[in-house]
């Protein structure tokens, strides 16, 4: 595979633009248009809409588009973890029915992994699947479901086989979330959003040919979804531009102009409380309007913060340079989420010092948000106080920060693991939540 050099891809990317944006296209049409020229997705293999970059350098990419004014590639997880495990697990067929749909913003997706009580341990899942012919019935309830109200499909983890031990029994679907016998319910956060949902499954179906990576072999498969969840909700892994319009059928974005959709927001920001380079840029402007840049002990942990951003883009660019030679850093995904965890931690802690009072108030709509506008840290104000409300769910989602320590310390460092009967015990026999 012909690996693109960064610079080369930001002048290739930049030329293609120019030859092809045109904001009076609708968003579907310039999503496909992006979607395949393989800029949409450029992280991918060239054999999947892609155009085999490393992250660093797909980082790089999407700042040249959003830095271009044109909107950028569908979000979403359809993007970050669908479409890189089918590319590595599934059939030509799977990649061609399912990435294509994602690159070109046909079809957004949600992951139906946790369960009421198989949160930390995935694998005690209990959401069945039971064959009935060609196809499977399910029934279960999955939370913490993020976009699953705007889902089109979702990457379902459920027990196939319950007579085997709970990590040998587990299929992945790629799951039809808008037919009959399924049910999302928001869960609102204290953010005043509601980015997450349970979703309640009666009797639904999925068929033979949606079974991603063979059928009691989605642990495997699963363990790829996290380790790109990982990678790509680390320090320095996230976009570095977010689309203001939703792909999918169900959010109603497709058939809009896509000139109009284009805003600042698109045009650099960060797209979301993760942003952690744009959030060291706005901390290092509050210490200024504030005076807390005189604050020893504020200098110091913005110090810190940067160094941890620093620490992190290093490490990235040494993963790159040890792929190169066919070489990997070992838990690079674990170590990249808990470095993202401290940073959002360290930013909560500072942008509510220097806020000061003012980080007691929070508007949970938008016309909240704007009656606080006057008041000190002005409209930036609203953006870190929802930063510091949302920076306990990292160290949560995608595997706690305890899970990540785990996984380093058994997988990594060869310490041993406790004692356990999980790998042999027949699941319907192992004690429940």
């Amino acid at each position: 595979m012909t690996v693109i050099q960064s610079t080369d891809a930001v002048t290739e990317v930049k030329e293609w633009l120019s030859a092809n944006w045109d904001p009076d296209l609708t968003v579907g049409e310039w999503w496909e248009r992006l979607g395949m020229s393989g800029w949409a997705a450029p992280m991918l293999p060239e054999t999947a809409y892609g155009k085999g970059l490393a992250r660093s350098e797909v980082v790089r990419v999407q700042e040249a588009i959003a830095e271009f004014g044109a909107l950028p590639a569908p979000g979403g997880l359809g993007l970050l973890l669908a479409a890189p495990t089918i590319a590595t697990h599934g059939t030509p067929e799977q990649q061609e029915r399912y990435i294509r749909a994602i690159v070109t913003g046909q079809e957004a997706w949600c992951q139906l992994f946790s369960e009421p009580g198989a949160g930390s341990d995935l694998a005690g899942l209990a959401t069945r699947a039971d064959k009935d012919g060609d196809e499977w019935v399910i029934t279960g309830q999955k939370v913490w479901t993020s976009g699953g109200k705007q889902a089109d499909l979702g990457m379902l983890l459920a027990r196939t086989n319950p007579d085997a031990p709970k990590h040998q029994g587990i299929t992945y679907f790629a799951f039809d979330m808008r037919q009959p016998g399924v049910e999302v319910r928001p869960l609102r956060e204290m953010t005043g959003r509601a980015l997450f949902n349970e979703v309640f499954i009666n009797e639904a179906r999925v068929s033979d040919a949606a079974i991603i990576g063979g059928a009691n072999n989605g642990w495997a498969v699963a363990n790829t979804t996290l380790a790109f969840e990982r990678a790509g909700l680390g320090a320095g892994g996230g976009s570095a531009a977010a689309s203001t319009a939703i792909p999918g059928t169900i959010a109603g974005d497709l058939d809009k102009r896509v000139g109009d959709m284009v805003t600042a927001r698109s045009r650099g920001g960060s797209g979301g409380p993760g942003g952690l380079s744009s959030g060291f840029k706005a901390l290092s402007s509050l210490a200024r309007q504030t005076g807390a840049n005189t604050d020893p002990g504020v200098r110091q942990d913005l110090a810190r913060l940067h160094t941890l951003g620093e620490i992190a883009r290093y490490t990235a660019l040494r993963q790159k340079a040890l792929r190169t030679t066919g070489g990997d850093i070992p838990g690079m995904g674990n170590i990249a989420k808990l470095s993202m965890s401290m940073m959002l931690r360290l930013s909560r802690d500072l942008s509510l010092r220097m806020l000061g009072a003012r980080g007691m108030l929070h508007g949970y709509d938008t016309p909240s948000n704007e009656a606080l506008n006057d008041l000190p840290g002005g409209p930036a104000a609203a953006a870190l106080t929802e930063m510091a409300l949302f920076a306990q769910a990292p160290q949560i989602y995608g595997g706690t920060d305890e899970i990540q320590h785990n996984i380093l310390g058994e997988r990594v460092l060869g310490l041993p693991k406790e004692p356990s009967h999980d790998k042999t015990t027949p699941f319907r026999d192992l004690p429940r939540n």
